[in-house]
């Protein structure tokens, strides 16, 4: 067996083995909480990380990823600038996902060019230098940008659960208020409801309902709603509900004309993705099922033509 085979097999080994011990301590942790609720005991929580809602398994991988963390974390005050923000967008507002964050996109800078560089041992690539370097740095900044890239999918993933549950959560609003509940109350009962048929419009509805009993105003706590979420619709419900309760407008009916705006808007977006589909079939049809319907259809003609017309044709030469 050769060296470029030897180094191979134990980059393999390496990643199975890592992933293959994630998955027992999760599954393992989460088994022993699970006996300890059906016993009806209490479960001791030893870290803050636990109190808070992470698992054991995020607060170790924390600590093992700090020193890998400070090698890509940005300076003293990111906390409150735009990245504070994505973070928040993402769904992801626990106290160690920055950390983990960080220490993941340090550790793929330095392991993407390393299996790079066992490939081109592997498959014996007789690459020029200047290529080779070329490569070599586009595969760390692939490494590094690729945290940013699935960040940016949660994101969009769930901006878009959002957009799609919010009008549904608008009308439960309206049908609150019109019922005699305050907007308070109306909030609550909707998060209830809300998080039957989305665990995340329930889950953001269910930090506004903490904070307003934690004695926040009402204003702050759909400020921080819209600032969490990053939908512009959310945007607007809180700025319409923050200037009817200043005013003293009707919010039942201020909330039925935004969600007649919302169902239009989300109708139209369907549309809008309807139309889009027959763009998007063109060219798999063109360079994948038209090749393959010309073979099966003229494949047995050329075969004949082969087999008949050709030596038919050279005879008569």
């Amino acid at each position: 067996m050769s060296m470029q085979q030897i180094i191979y097999l134990a980059i393999i080994f390496l990643v199975v083995s890592g992933v293959v011990l994630v998955i027992f301590f999760q599954l393992s942790q989460s088994e022993m909480r699970g006996r300890l609720q059906q016993l009806g005991q209490d479960v001791v929580q030893p870290t803050t990380a636990v109190t808070n809602g992470e698992p054991v398994w995020v607060h170790r991988m924390a600590i093992w990823a700090s020193p890998l963390a400070r090698l890509s974390l940005p300076e003293e005050g990111w906390e409150n600038s735009q990245l504070r923000i994505r973070f928040m967008n993402a769904g992801y507002r626990g106290a160690h996902a920055p950390i983990l964050f960080f220490a993941l996109k340090t550790l793929l800078t330095f392991v993407v060019p390393l299996i790079f560089f066992a490939a081109t041992l592997l498959l014996d690539l007789h690459l020029r230098p200047e290529v080779f370097r070329l490569l070599f740095v586009l595969s760390a900044a692939l490494g590094y940008f690729l945290p940013n890239l699935v960040l940016w999918r949660q994101t969009v993933r769930r901006k878009r659960e959002i957009f799609e549950h919010f009008p549904d959560a608008i009308d439960l609003m309206t049908v609150c208020v019109e019922a005699g509940l305050g907007l308070d109350a109306a909030l609550a009962r909707v998060g209830e409801e809300m998080s039957l048929s989305s665990q995340v419009m329930g889950e953001e509805m269910h930090l506004v309902n903490l904070e307003l009993r934690a004695g926040s105003t009402r204003e702050r706590a759909l400020r921080n709603l819209a600032l969490r979420t990053g939908v512009e619709e959310v945007d607007m419900l809180v700025a319409m509900l923050v200037q009817s309760d200043r005013f003293g407008t009707s919010v039942a009916d201020a909330l039925r004309v935004h969600s007649d705006s919302l169902r239009t808007k989300r109708r139209l977006r369907a549309e809008e993705a309807a139309a889009k589909i027959p763009l998007k079939l063109l060219f798999p049809l063109i360079f994948c099922v038209f090749p393959s319907m010309l073979l099966v259809l003229l494949g047995p003609a050329f075969i004949s033509i082969y087999r008949i017309l050709l030596p038919t044709f050279a005879g008569q030469q």
